[in-house]
């Protein structure tokens, strides 16, 4: 027979006290150094030219409203330009930048300078410059 009292659980140790699981990891693995840093993302072109959009609106202090009667566009719609939520088209940048008092080829020219401000300050400047460009050299934007 056993010395055994029938109504109590018997406990049997796996792993000695105080040890802690490790992860099975191959002897030639690097110890682990944390998550990696997250991507740097390139802004969308959409929020660069609605930035620039509603940049020159408010320095001429004028309003969404007024602004979208003139180039003809619903304010709701202008508003989403704006905020980068929707991609207009060249009929429809161009309204609103000639509601503005600029072309198509200054919010485009504006909106790359900005695009070349951002991204340099995720290269750290280890890129090579790109001047604005000039009369002669052409801005091609493809949809």
């Amino acid at each position: 027979m056993s010395n055994h009292v029938p109504n109590e659980a018997r406990v049997i140790p796996l792993r000695p006290p105080g040890a802690r699981p490790q992860a099975a990891r191959p002897a030639t693995a690097p110890p682990r150094q944390g998550p990696p840093a997250p991507a740097v993302k390139e802004p969308l072109w959409r929020d660069l030219v609605g930035d620039v959009l509603r940049r020159e609106r408010l320095a001429q202090e004028r309003t969404l409203k007024d602004v979208a009667d003139e180039a003809r566009i619903s304010m709701p719609y202008l508003s989403e330009v704006e905020r980068g939520r929707k991609e207009a088209s060249s009929e429809v940048l161009a309204a609103a930048a000639h509601a503005l008092g600029l072309s198509l080829g200054d919010l485009l020219s504006r909106a790359q300078g900005e695009l070349i401000r951002v991204t340099s300050r995720y290269s750290g400047g280890g890129r090579r410059t790109v001047s604005s460009p000039s009369s002669s050299e052409g801005l091609c934007m493809a949809a």
